[in-house]
């Protein structure tokens, strides 16, 4: 074999497929790396201190800026994330333009109003805000109620056009009656109508999740328990459903689609010219990460050989048992069994199909979905090959 020949099978290759992680149950629990979660992404750096496949973490959560998760995420792991690399629930939301200029109520938690700047959102206004300029909305905790008359406000409180959710609010009774009550006077709280207003004004909503995993023993309440609540009164109070414009975070294929637009821009920026080809999509919860990287997989193949032919061909969904599911135990001997008769705790506009929440591999925790994948890949780490010029490719 010629010397040019030689070249061409011992260069590096590119990688030809990208890798979504989820963050609490997989990566950490609270603010403390789950075991094992530093040395998983040590065999995916190169050797000049950078990833060596393109990675995207992908989160339910919402309750601060990218750029504060990706230095919590540095620090956690060893390595620095870009805020480029981090997408929280409502990060497609800078997509909804439409919205932008609107006139939006946001609810959630933590710096709510930049967040909601930060996602392009022009015209804020808080509960908080709402509860200062009607504070008779708010009754429901005696110590918040006014003591002395209130007088009217001295302008008049803007229309509300839209309502934004982005996460579980810090006092649910508050934000439960507040939002109903934008609702329920299409935006002009105070304004009773004798015939509730349907459809109301638009929501759009983020992050699913009924339950996430912190660092209690069970998990925890999330933003999906809230919406269910705000569901079920808005349905007792009007005899209808409530509706979204838009209900993004996983299992939304929205949030895949946008996981899948940075993977392909750091393959483009780091000149790695292989398709990506597979997407493999790590999480804890059958509900959320399971339920929606099985359907972005057959998102995927229900496109093949169409406009989107440019896009991988497929998305695994590995599960561990470090979070919401399983809580640390060893992986069970019957898991489809497991997972299938499990109560769905997806939301409500989401069927309950047991193939989408059966996972393509189940292992123990990152670390084993790492070493999985690059078996499968046939990768090999640059820090266990033998000299710069192996391939990193096994044979």
């Amino acid at each position: 074999m010629n010397n040019e020949d030689t070249s061409i099978l011992t260069t590096p290759r590119s990688p030809g497929f990208g890798l979504l992680f989820d963050i609490d149950g997989v990566l950490v629990r609270g603010r403390n790396p789950i075991p094992g979660a530093p040395e998983a992404f040590r065999r995916l750096m190169g050797k000049d201190g950078r990833l060596a496949v393109p990675v995207v973490f992908v989160t339910n959560a919402g309750n601060c800026l990218r750029q504060e998760r990706a230095t919590e995420l540095s620090r956690v792991l060893g390595f620095e994330v870009s805020q480029d690399q981090v997408i929280l629930s409502h990060s497609p939301f800078r997509m909804f333009r439409q919205f932008h200029d609107k006139r939006v109520l946001v609810s959630g938690q933590g710096p709510v109003k930049e967040i909601a700047k930060d996602l392009g959102f022009q015209n804020i206004v808080t509960i908080e805000d709402i509860r200062k300029a009607f504070p008779l909305l708010d009754t429901v905790d005696e110590s918040r109620r006014p003591t002395n008359p209130v007088p009217s406000p001295t302008l008049p409180f803007p229309t509300v056009e839209a309502v934004v959710l982005l996460g579980e609010p810090v006092r649910w009774e508050t934000s439960l009656q507040l939002i109903l009550d934008v609702l329920l006077s299409s935006g002009r709280p105070t304004e009773w109508q004798k015939q509730p207003p349907y459809p109301h004004i638009p929501i759009l909503a983020c992050n699913m999740d009924l339950l996430w995993m912190a660092e209690a023993n069970m998990p925890r309440f999330g933003h999906g328990t809230f919406l269910v609540c705000l569901e079920t009164l808005y349905r007792k109070i009007t005899g209808k459903e409530l509706c979204y414009e838009a209900l993004i975070g996983k299992p939304s294929t929205i949030t895949y689609s946008f996981a899948e637009q940075l993977i392909m821009s750091q393959a483009k920026e780091r000149g790695w010219k292989t398709p990506i080809r597979t997407l493999y999509a790590v999480g804890d919860n059958p509900m959320a990460d399971i339920y929606g990287a099985n359907l972005y997989n057959r998102h995927l193949q229900t496109h093949q050989g169409n406009a989107l032919s440019n896009h991988p061909q497929s998305c695994e969904s590995i599960l561990v048992c470090t979070g919401v599911y399983g809580n640390q135990k060893e992986v069970p001997a019957d898991l489809q069994e497991s997972i299938t008769e499990t109560v769905f705790h997806g939301h409500r506009d989401f069927q309950l199909e047991p193939s989408l929440v059966e996972a393509c591999h189940v292992v123990q925790d990152v670390g084993q979905a790492v070493e999985l994948v690059l078996k499968k890949e046939s990768w090999i780490p640059e820090s266990e090959r033998d000299d710069d010029a192996s391939p990193c490719f096994r044979n």
